[in-house]
Formats: structure tokens, sequence, C-alpha cells
């Protein structure tokens, strides 16, 4: 976004510019349809400033999350610089939509922003601020915690990320050993984590009470602008993943107990190899880039210079090392028009299929790069999840830049569909345990175990828990969406069943669907959610009926492969 109405110098970190410039703003008076559509625009020009200020102090934090300096720089410019804007944004925002003039801005321009606009008038708090940055402090702390944890393994020191890989290991006595071992370090912050989880539910109640809601749940559902289905439609989903995709992966289970020859699957077993060989797609972080770079241009050269790009401006951190933040993420970075890619990378195909998704985020920051709305320019996850998973899929015949093999390809193929049906049963244990969690916010800690417990037991798959009652209940305390993200997880499913439409529709016609597929990325979100997945080629559904239809093509996928 080139500026237009502020200098390349403008303090973004002092709070006096801020006040007022803010205050400016506040005070303008609006005469014209003109006027108001350049107030508009300088407001925003003034918000993407305010974003990617905060994202670099973001990034600088998850990077370094073992150097406390980092993590106090961000926290104080959320506690004031985007607390004063936040607070005054609100009042600007409701002096946009108060105007005379709003109803006769372009309808094809602003139809969309105005229902945004207005959700976020009516879900604002003014006592909810110092709320949002106490709650903002206490979520980073998760990141700080699990950063930390190191476990003797084999005579090394690991990280969490980096032990995952030892349980793709062939040796079972090795997966066995490496899971409980990342239990027992997860057990030792248990009450820890559970402590900080406490405080943050208490936080995100009294916010739901200060806007007179119901529950947090509800709240959030206003607060996430969900204009396009109702909680109640989400017991349905899981109820049809229950029904649909559920008794499917035990049935690919079984066969795969069958296969390795096990008497139970036990959880260390999920990620075991059937025929004891375990991809290695790359040997260090910078063969997973040119191979990923290469990847992206075999599905269009435009993709893959875009990462090139971020690469040469060192806007990339894609290896694990201690200290560093757990997950990965695309950061958006509002003013540059680029994006940032974080991740762990350890050496296993699951990276691959990270990096792709991330690389599918960024191709959407880039497309939106020219938008000047910022509401347009920040997608809702249902849309932003649908660009990163799809990418996932389009790209996965062209993975072969990591696998020389054909049947090696084909196993990461493999690992990627069965991977994605796998999606499904966790995002709806995580999702109705957050239901749960803030309709039920005065439960005991033994209640949100059991709780848990069971929703594993309802979406399990096949997996043995015998005996392991208490790692079975703490598992939901490894999610950091449900400590630093509430109620950010559903979208991942809806998006999943999306982005399997498009490479259902890829694998018909290719150059048709990434036409699609760049066409609603342009999008941003300046239409509704259905009118995006419209764009895209695909239904904005999740019946029963719909998962169906996609849980069987593949499955019929998978037999190709096999």
């Amino acid at each position: 976004m080139e500026r237009v109405y502020y200098s390349d110098n403008f303090q973004v970190e002092d709070i006096e510019s801020i006040k007022n410039e803010l205050q400016k703003l506040l005070e303008k008076n609006l005469e014209s349809v003109e006027d108001l559509e350049n107030y508009i625009d300088k407001y925003n020009e003034l918000s993407a400033i305010v974003e990617e200020a905060m994202a670099w102090k973001y990034i600088k934090m998850t990077r370094f999350a073992d150097q406390e300096e980092y993590a106090n720089d961000f926290n104080n410019f959320y506690g004031t610089i985007v607390a004063e804007f936040n607070r005054q944004s609100f009042h600007i925002n409701k002096k946009i939509y108060d105007s005379s003039y709003i109803s006769k801005l372009p309808e094809d321009r602003y139809k969309n922003y105005k229902l945004i606009l207005k959700n976020d008038i009516e879900i604002f708090e003014e006592k909810n601020i110092p709320l949002q940055i106490e709650e903002n402090e206490l979520s980073n702390q998760y990141g700080e915690i699990i950063s930390k944890i190191t476990i003797d393994f084999q005579g090394e020191s690991y990280t969490l990320s980096q032990m995952n890989r030892f349980l793709k290991d062939n040796d079972r006595e090795i997966r066995e050993k490496a899971w409980k071992k990342i239990y027992a370090a997860i057990s030792e912050k248990r009450a820890e984590l559970n402590e900080l989880f406490n405080k943050l539910l208490k936080l995100r109640v009294q916010m739901a009470k200060n806007k007179n809601f119901d529950n947090y749940r509800d709240y959030m559902h206003k607060a996430k602008g969900r204009f396009s289905y109702t909680p109640e439609d989400l017991y349905k989903f899981h109820e049809s993943v229950e029904k649909v995709i559920v008794p499917m992966l035990r049935e690919i289970n079984e066969k795969k107990r069958v296969k390795i020859s096990l008497d139970t699957l036990r959880p260390w077993d999920k990620e075991a190899s059937e025929d004891g060989k375990i991809l290695k797609p790359f040997e260090n972080e910078g063969e997973l880039l040119e191979k990923g770079i290469s990847a992206l241009m075999d599905v269009k050269e435009e993709f893959g210079s875009k990462l090139r790009y971020m690469a040469e401006k060192e806007f990339l951190d894609l290896g694990n090392r201690k200290g560093k933040a757990p997950g990965g993420y695309n950061y958006p970075l509002s003013e540059s028009g680029a994006a940032f890619i974080f991740m762990n990378a350890v050496g296993v195909q699951r990276d691959v299929v990270t990096l792709m998704h991330e690389a599918g985020h960024a191709l959407h920051s880039f497309a939106t790069k020219d938008e000047r709305l910022m509401s347009y320019k920040e997608t809702p996850s249902e849309v932003a999840e649908l660009a990163s998973m799809s990418m996932e899929f389009i790209s996965m015949n062209k993975w072969k830049r990591f696998y020389k093999k054909e049947n090696d390809f084909k196993k990461a193929q493999k690992e990627q569909i069965i991977g994605a049906l796998q999606t499904f049963p966790w995002v709806m244990t995580v999702d109705a345990f957050q239901h749960w969690i803030y309709l039920n916010p005065e439960h005991t800690l033994e209640e949100r175990d059991a709780k848990f417990e069971e929703l594993m037991d309802r979406f399990n798959t096949g997996v043995n828990w015998l005996g392991l009652e208490s790692e079975k209940s703490m598992t939901w305390l490894k999610q950091l969406h449900i400590f630093e993200v509430p109620f950010y997880y559903i979208e991942y499913a809806i998006s999943q069943l999306g982005a399997i439409g498009i490479y259902k529709n890829y694998k018909q016609n290719p150059e048709t669907t990434l036409a699609k597929y760049e066409e609603f990325l342009n999008l941003g979100y300046s239409k509704s959610i259905e009118e995006i997945y419209e764009t895209a080629g695909i239904k904005f559904d999740f019946s029963e009926g719909y998962i169906s239809e996609l849980a069987n093509f593949l499955k019929e996928e998978l037999e190709d492969l096999d």
C-alpha cells in the first residue's frame, strides 16, 4: 500500500503522534461523498502503518521467544499504540457509519465494508480494551512456556517440534519412548498451563458479560463476524464428521495396523510408516526453500517468484531451533504488500505441506497488496485458510521436486490425503471442547479433563489409549489456538472441505481451476464468504451430503495411489 497521507518518517511508535492523528480524524468535517471516501482511505492508511509495525514486533517475539525484550516490546506497543488505536477506531468507525453520505457510497465497492463496519461497531466495548491487553500478554506466555521446553533423548537435547521426528521411527520402542518423553515434558508444565488458561478463561468470560452476552462462545461468534453460519450449524458439522469421516479413518487405521503387524494401534503408532520407509524430502532449511520455490514455479512461475522475493527480502524463518515459538504462520505485511512466513521445519514431509500452506497465505497477501480497505485485506479465516489449504493440494502433483523415486512421491501424496481426512476429527474435538468450556465456565479442572477425554473417545479413529488416560486428557494443552486465538479452529475444517473441492476441480481442469483460485485471491473480503467460494468454483457447504461426496473422492484417490 503506497502512502498518500503520511510521510515515510511518521513516528508510529510515538503515542502522541498516534493520538494527534486520531484526533484529527475525529474532528474532520465530512461534507461530501468524496470527503467520506478520502476519510476512509486516510484512516485505512494509518491502520496499515500500525498493523505492519505490530507485525514486525510479533514476528521478532515469536522468532526469539526466549528473549524477554522482544515480548516486552510487543506487549508495550500493543498496550499503548494498539490499545489507543482500537479505542478511537470505534469512534472513527461510528463517524463513518453515521455519516449521511454512507448510503451514497458505490454499493459494488462498499457493500461488504458496511456490513463489517456495522458488526465492528456493535461488538466494541470500551471496558474490554484493558482486558484485551491483559489477554494478549497472557496468551503470549503460552509460546514462552512451550518454547523453553527441551527434552533429553538418546544423548541429545531436543525441542518439542524436533521430538516429533522420532514418532515416525520404524522402531516401535523408540516411538513409544519419544511419545512418553513428550507427554512427560508437557505434564511438567501441566499445572502452569492450566493456571494460565484459567486466567484467560476468566478474562474472556468477563468480556462477554461486558457486552451483555450470555456466554463467550456467542460473543466470539459475533466478534468473528460469522455471518454465514450459526453455532448450531457447527454442532451438525461435528455430527457429520462423526458419521462420515471417523468410520473412514478407522478403516484406514485398521488396514495400517494389520499391515505393520501390530496387536493394537497406540498413540505412538499413528505416524508410523506402513512400508517402513520414512520420507526425507530435504536435508536442511535451504534445500526446503529451493525445492519449495521450484514446486511453486511448476504450478505457476509467478507463485515461485513470490516465494523467491520473500527469501531475498529475508521474510522467511523456516527452521526449528531452541528458543523459537512453536507452530507456523504467515503474517501479512499490510503496507509492504508482502508477508512473512514463520515455521519450525525439522526435515519431515509435514514441513513441505506447511511451506505450501503458508505460501498459499502469502500469495493471498500479495494478491491484495493494492487493496486500501483493511477490512478487505484482512480476510476471515474461512477464506484465508481456503487459500492455504488449496495450495497444499494444488502443489501436490509437483512434489516430485522433493522426491526422485516414484514410490516416495506417491507416499507423500497418500500422506497428504490421509492427513486432510485426519484434520476433521481433531478440529471437531478442539471446537466442541471450546464450545463446552465457554458454555460451562464454572467447571473444575477434573471436569475439564473428563470432557476432553470424552471428546477424544467420541472422535477416536481407532487408537487405543488404555492406561494413558492422563496423557489423553492433557492433549489439548499442545494446541496453541485454544490459548492464543480462541475459536479460531473450525475454519480449518470448513476450508479443508473447500480445498478438497478445489483439488477435485483441479484434477479435472487445472487451468480453469487455477484461474478461479487467483480470482478468489484477488477478491480479498470484498464479497461475502458464499460469493468468494462460488468465485473459487466450489460450494460453501459443510453438510453431511457434501462431506460424503468429497470424502468418497479422496477415497478413490487413495485407491489409485495404492
